[in-house]
């Protein structure tokens, strides 16, 4: 680990202050994914901005009947609050199928939506990244891509994003609030949080720089049958080959989103039309852009296989 600096930010105006003017400098909250990158070299910050004693580690309603979550709150506090688990039990779910309970009780709300890839190439600082060295090359295309993107690639990069959280949030609209430099405030619908690789994909969300993340409001319940269903290669504290976070009304109509395909939380609601008329139209429209690999083709299978469960789970529900 390279040597840096370290300090306790006063307000989160002061944080993104301090951010702003260093571009080597990072947020350090829970710390589950940066010190493990930073062991390792991949991130090498000079300075890191303690912002654990902000006061964004509260769960409180909005006034327009939603939810406001801390930017600070631990995922083991998120997923056990009584009203998440009442009236979003999708988060809940999503959330406790992530991680291990220890670092569950350390993990952020805004660190999980922050968090990189888990692309074993990219932990490997002697093979070509673009995500890790811009411009260096990929070595998951051409390599073992099993575990690789479906959606949403370029000829830069087929990284997945590995937050469970960050997919049931998709199928539920949160937003993201933040601070900039400036101390202006801004909400971004998760929807546009996270970018997509093109050219450029060691730039991951639409986050200036300096800008730190205060809360993530969800919108009011919207009630349904919330499932949250991952497919991984062993039991426990692994990431998603495929997950899906699906909220499935009485009358069949609902929301999907799908983790482990692409490089961000993906959702198309042309698609959600098709819930109706079953899995197998559903995928055909939520998949019609993928370009998968021989590795990875499986996956299209598994998501309307796993779409197939999540609709027979909402009728035995409902019935």
């Amino acid at each position: 680990m390279k040597a840096f600096t370290y300090e306790r930010a006063a307000s989160a105006e002061a944080a993104a202050q301090i951010a702003a003017s260093n571009p080597d400098a990072k947020f350090i909250a829970g710390g589950t994914n940066l010190l493990d990158l930073m062991k390792l070299e991949i991130e090498t910050p000079t300075h890191l901005i303690d912002v654990n004693g902000l006061e964004f580690n509260e769960i409180e309603p909005t006034a327009e009947g939603g939810l406001r979550i801390g930017a600070m709150v631990r995922n083991t506090d998120l997923a056990a609050h009584e009203i998440v688990r009442r009236d979003y039990p999708l988060l809940a779910r999503a959330l406790l199928s992530g991680a291990s309970g220890q670092l569950r009780n350390r993990a952020t709300t805004g660190g999980n939506l922050l968090q990189r890839t888990r692309c074993p190439y990219f932990y490997d600082t002697n093979q070509p990244c673009n995500k890790r060295q811009p411009g260096s090359g990929c070595s998951a295309i051409g390599g073992f891509s099993r575990q690789h993107a479906v959606l949403g690639v370029s000829d830069a990069c087929i990284a997945t994003h590995p937050s469970d959280m960050a997919v049931a949030m998709r199928a539920l609209d949160a937003v993201v609030e933040t601070v900039k430099a400036d101390g202006s405030r801004r909400a971004i619908p998760l929807t546009d949080f996270h970018r997509l690789p093109g050219d450029t994909p060691h730039v991951e969300t639409v986050l200036k720089q300096g800008e730190i993340i205060t809360a993530v409001c969800l919108p009011p319940p919207i009630g349904g049958t919330q499932i949250y269903r991952k497919v991984r290669d062993r039991a426990s504290y692994a990431f998603a080959l495929v997950s899906v976070a699906a909220v499935v009304q009485p009358d069949g109509t609902g929301r999907i989103a799908v983790g482990g395909v692409a490089h961000k939380p993906w959702r198309i609601e042309d698609a959600e039309a098709e819930l109706p008329n079953g899995a197998r139209a559903t995928a055909a429209v939520l998949l019609a852009d993928a370009r998968p690999t021989d590795q990875n083709r499986f996956k299209l299978a598994l998501v309307e296989r796993l779409l197939s469960a999540v609709i027979a789970q909402a009728k035995d529900k409902s019935s």
